[in-house]
């Protein structure tokens, strides 16, 4: 089984504020390091109520100082929203104050609605299609200073910091190619670009300083219990928070529900089912089952798993059972 890692959206649940929520990312992570994940992963969204990670590089900081050996980064930071020297600073802060251990992962989306977007960069005049050069220029700032540079990441200059590209469609497939960075594809809600991205980007792949062949990390989602009905009543808080996003109505993640989707209309249902194609939901045996096939069937080289679960210590056994299905060495 190829290894797992962890993506957090830090959710807020009905019940519960950010403050909750950032402690149960601290103890998640914790959690996912004794077990053996890779990788902790923290998403930037804004003005959802659901999600407490908006200024990510701060929630990163408060993972990494509280674990010891698992990566802790962005999956990912929003490029539109900043200033590509700003993310160089502050990513280069925390490869400063944890080394070896940051990653950074890159996405083109606002990860917000317009109004908030506009708000965040106070104009809207940043295109989302000179996100490629955005990223060069981003990475530029990471190669050693030269005699008289002007502009100088501070820290940040120097600093190794890993790039990956995010996406959800061809796009980032594309960049992630021609620049030579790891690929990380949101399958976890947007699986309709998965054969056709992965295709792209392992044949366009161009060999770079910080990638020799292509590598790639799928998102999936994972609701495990200790049966499959037990896992299905999970998997309905982030059912009912995906209806409640597409209708226009973000909130707080919901306590789970039983037969949740058995009150849809046939065209909610549907896009739920394509929504999680990419999923994992049931016991143990279910569950393993279901993570080895995905990572046969696309040859992913990593998978990062998402489990937007409402009790926190059900959170936990979930990604104790996946770890389990998977071998990692602490399960």
């Amino acid at each position: 089984m190829v290894p797992l890692s962890v993506l957090d959206l830090a959710p807020i649940v009905e019940g519960g504020d950010a403050a909750r929520a950032l402690a149960n990312s601290l103890d998640l992570a914790r959690h996912a390091e004794r077990l053996g994940y890779r990788r902790f992963w923290l998403a930037e969204h804004h003005g959802m109520p659901g999600i407490a990670s908006a200024a990510t590089a701060l929630a990163i900081a408060h993972v990494a100082a509280g674990t010891s050996t698992i990566r802790v980064g962005a999956g990912g930071i929003m490029l539109p929203n900043h200033a590509p020297l700003m993310v160089a600073e502050q990513f280069g802060t925390l490869e400063a104050l944890f080394p070896g251990r940051i990653d950074l992962g890159l996405g083109r989306a606002p990860g917000t609605d317009l109004d908030t977007a506009r708000a965040l960069r106070r104009t809207l005049a940043s295109d989302p299609d000179k996100f490629p050069a955005d990223v060069v220029e981003l990475m530029g700032y990471f190669e050693p200073a030269e005699p008289g540079q002007r502009i100088v990441a501070v820290p940040g200059a120097g600093l190794p910091v890993p790039i990956w590209i995010l996406g959800s469609s061809t796009f980032g497939a594309q960049v992630a190619a021609l620049l030579g960075l790891p690929f990380a594809f949101a399958s976890h809600f947007a699986p309709a670009d998965l054969e056709p991205a992965l295709e792209i980007y392992r044949a366009r792949f161009q060999p770079s300083a910080q990638l020799e062949r292509p590598y790639v990390m799928l998102g999936t989602n994972v609701f495990a219990a200790e049966s499959d009905d037990a896992a299905r009543y999970l998997a309905s808080s982030m059912q009912q928070a995906f209806v409640n996003l597409r209708s226009g109505r973000p909130a707080k993640l919901p306590p789970p529900v039983r037969d949740f989707e058995g009150v849809l209309s046939g065209a909610a249902r549907a896009m739920l089912a394509q929504v999680l194609e990419c999923s994992a939901i049931g016991g143990p045996e279910t569950v393993a089952k279901a993570l080895h096939a995905f990572a046969a069937r696309t040859g992913a080289d990593e998978l990062m798993v998402s489990s937007m679960i409402h009790d926190h210590g059900a959170r936990l056994r979930s990604y104790e059972i996946a770890a389990r299905a998977a071998g990692l060495p602490g399960a």
